[in-house]
């Protein structure tokens, strides 16, 4: 059994791709609970997801760290998945989720990203993206040797009680899923897992731009990673991307 947290804000035009994904893994759809934390969207968001969510609420904390710890508090089930709205799990996304966390000790779970949707983009952008992609993923599994984790917030798992236990989501103006890593990491045992595949949308990174998008990353990782910095200001989880 496992509850999946998928926030959203202005996502008509991706939300069903996604919840269909959802819908249709290896693991049957009643053994799933499927919700989503709206952030007062002003499209059709939740007209959509109430005919596949099974819960539909309003964000009520800051952020998009708020509305997935409000997504934990609501879930029924102790295993507790996080994507994002323009994201499309694969076919044994939760199947290889569920695997993980047979053993007892296992507190979150992280996978890799596959990217995809390519609207407008030649086939060399495509093929410098896909290149980077992999090479992002090579570098999960290294560092995942050395325990090292990035509990992407598009695509991990946790313990609710141990989620819940440990404060969620930190109220961040960006990185929360970096740092959250430094927390849990000493609560138990953290996993990464190459079947757990999200197909991730590439329209954040080409607004934004390739080379600014690793520059924040870069500088995301540094402050939280190496400085302990929390940062309380400035984000991009709301900017429009279509």
């Amino acid at each position: 059994m496992i509850s999946i947290v998928v926030p959203t804000y202005n996502e008509e035009k991706n939300i069903e791709r996604c919840l269909t994904a959802l819908a249709n893994q290896t693991v049957p759809r009643e053994q799933m609970e499927i919700i989503v934390v709206d952030g007062n969207s002003k499209d059709r968001t939740r007209e959509i997801v109430a005919e596949i969510a099974d819960v539909v609420m309003i964000q009520t904390s800051e952020g998009v760290g708020g509305a997935r710890n409000d997504g934990f508090k609501a879930a029924k089930y102790d295993i507790v998945a996080t994507t994002d709205a323009d994201c499309e799990p694969s076919k044994m996304w939760v199947e290889s989720i569920l695997k993980k966390f047979e053993k007892d000790n296992v507190v979150a779970v992280t996978g890799i990203l596959k990217p995809f949707d390519w609207n407008n983009m030649n086939w060399l952008d495509i093929l410098v993206y896909r290149g980077i992609f992999e090479a992002a993923n090579l570098m999960l599994m290294i560092l995942a040797l050395f325990g090292q984790y990035h509990l992407c917030g598009a695509n991990s798992a946790f313990r609710k009680h141990v989620f819940i236990d440990l404060g969620g989501y930190l109220p961040l103006a960006y990185a929360d899923d970096v740092e959250i890593f430094k927390r849990i990491k000493k609560l138990g045992e953290v996993k990464l897992s190459g079947s757990m595949q999200i197909n991730y949308s590439v329209r954040r990174i080409k607004k934004i731009g390739l080379m600014n998008y690793f520059y924040l990353i870069l500088k995301m990782d540094t402050e939280i990673m190496i400085l302990g910095r929390q940062p309380m200001k400035g984000s991009y989880a709301r900017m429009n991307y279509d």
